[in-house]
């Protein structure tokens, strides 16, 4: 199990040939309590970098972008029914969504833990 990140702030967590889909502990932070989630239908394919659903905040709304191109598996219903998980269990229990991975070099050439912390520190 591998954990990667995206400049967009997502988090992505490879095991096998399945990926599972967050928002960082910074995302959450940026964006204060989490009031809703969009999240995509199950069997949608995207391509890297589309948008796959949608979080907002008291403060704001912010798209949840595909990080890797796959097919949507299983989405976090617990999520849709609490959106705080998001900001309580950014990285745990508030995960968006899993996908099937298409293509395993687009997540390998996603941003290591030093490499984001490193974005974050910067933003």
């Amino acid at each position: 199990m591998t954990i990667k990140y995206t400049k967009d702030h997502e988090w992505v967590k490879a095991e096998g040939d399945t990926a599972t889909v967050g928002i960082t502990l910074h995302a959450q932070d940026a964006l204060g309590d989490v009031v809703f989630v969009d999240l995509p239908q199950v069997g949608q394919g995207y391509a890297q970098g589309e948008v796959a659903g949608v979080v907002e905040s008291v403060k704001a709304a912010a798209d949840v972008y595909m990080p890797i191109a796959g097919e949507i598996t299983e989405v976090n219903e617990a999520l849709r029914a609490d959106p705080s998980l998001a900001n309580s269990a950014p990285e745990g229990e508030g995960w968006f969504f899993k996908l099937k991975i298409a293509d395993a070099s687009q997540f390998e050439a996603l941003l290591d833990k030093t490499a984001y912390d490193k974005l974050a520190d910067e933003a």
